[in-house]
């Protein structure tokens, strides 16, 4: 039935709107999407968090209002080319996977006119493939790439200002429990195992 269909897509789309808050108002991203958004706006030179609604604010407002206008041209547009979008999935593999590389690397190529990203773009590819065959999560890993540099130039920072000490992670109260919350999250997965079966005897 079309309720089976139209339930999860808004839901689907709900969840990936509601992702952006963290990202503006904070800096954290809420989904894979918005983890790439924020790489975006950081290129930009734009800093997501509290002083970009004061120190941009037709940017902020710009953005949330492209998510409804951005629904409703989505609308029309599915609603005008649905015959061409069912007509491009009945193509054959051989003639529809060639084509999707070829845009793809053409959109690679076109970043910094280097065949080298390229060869990312491949790499990256073929590792995707492997997660997604031996079921990892691909979120973490986009998650990672993105704010990776940013959490190693905060590490550097804080080091320099503590002149190399790791006290200054612990210095606070909320830094010393995210600190303590990551290195329980990174433990976890060893000792879990462990735990099980020591529970099983």
């Amino acid at each position: 039935a079309i309720e089976g269909v139209v339930a999860p897509e808004t839901a689907a789309h709900a969840a990936g709107v509601s992702a952006l808050l963290p990202m503006i108002t904070l800096g954290i991203p809420g989904s894979p999407t918005a983890a790439v958004m924020l790489g975006g706006l950081l290129i930009w030179g734009l800093q997501p968090g509290p002083m970009l609604f004061k120190e941009r604010p037709e940017f902020v407002w710009g953005l949330i209002a492209s998510m409804y206008t951005g629904n409703v041209i989505g609308v029309l547009i599915v609603l005008l080319f649905v015959p061409f979008f069912a007509a491009i999935l009945r193509l054959p593999f051989a003639i529809l996977f060639p084509s999707i590389v070829y845009v793809c690397a053409i959109g690679s190529f076109a970043v910094n006119n280097s065949s080298i990203d390229i060869w990312y773009m491949m790499l990256f590819g073929i590792v995707g493939y492997v997660f997604k065959k031996l079921d990892y999560p691909i979120a973490p890993m986009v998650l990672a790439l993105v704010l990776g540099d940013m959490a190693e130039s905060a590490l550097r920072q804080s080091l320099i200002m503590s002149q190399g000490s790791p006290k200054i992670f612990f210095a606070s109260p909320i830094s010393a429990i995210l600190v303590t919350a990551s290195i329980l999250l990174m433990v976890w997965p060893l000792i879990s195992p462990y735990l099980r079966k020591k529970r099983a005897l």
